[in-house]
């Protein structure tokens, strides 16, 4: 005789998994608008339309300007643009850089390839 299980079967924690997204720039003048030299430790606006929530974690895989190297970077949502913002900006999220040395080394890359223009008054998508 076999016996049945009546019991439900155990709960399962499902947490979501962060978006991932691959960020390419090829220009210098894209990476300075995306730039986000607020955070602390640095960030990037994404152009989005999906809606996120601030602290929400994204993934990037980063591709910058006359760079081989593809940077892996576990970021949070630190900035939102809705979509209809005022001044026609851009719909998006701006994800903040997480504090560790590897990203930090990528915060000096980013800013040595903007050189001279982190200093200029040229809008970005941010600010």
């Amino acid at each position: 005789m076999s016996e049945v299980n009546l019991r439900s079967p155990p709960a399962i924690a499902t947490t979501a998994r962060p978006s991932v997204i691959q960020l390419v720039f090829r220009e210098k003048g894209a990476l300075y608008a995306a730039y986000i030299p607020l955070f602390t430790d640095g960030g990037l606006f994404v152009p989005t339309n999906r809606e996120y929530k601030l602290g929400e974690d994204i993934y990037l895989l980063l591709s910058l300007p006359e760079d081989p190297q593809r940077y892996p970077v576990a970021g949070k949502v630190g900035w939102v643009t809705p979509a209809n913002a005022s001044g026609g900006r851009t719909q998006g999220v701006g994800v903040r850089f997480p504090t560790d040395e590897k990203t930090r080394m990528l915060k000096v890359r980013i800013e040595e390839i903007l050189g001279t223009s982190l200093s200029s008054a040229k809008p970005t998508q941010t600010l």
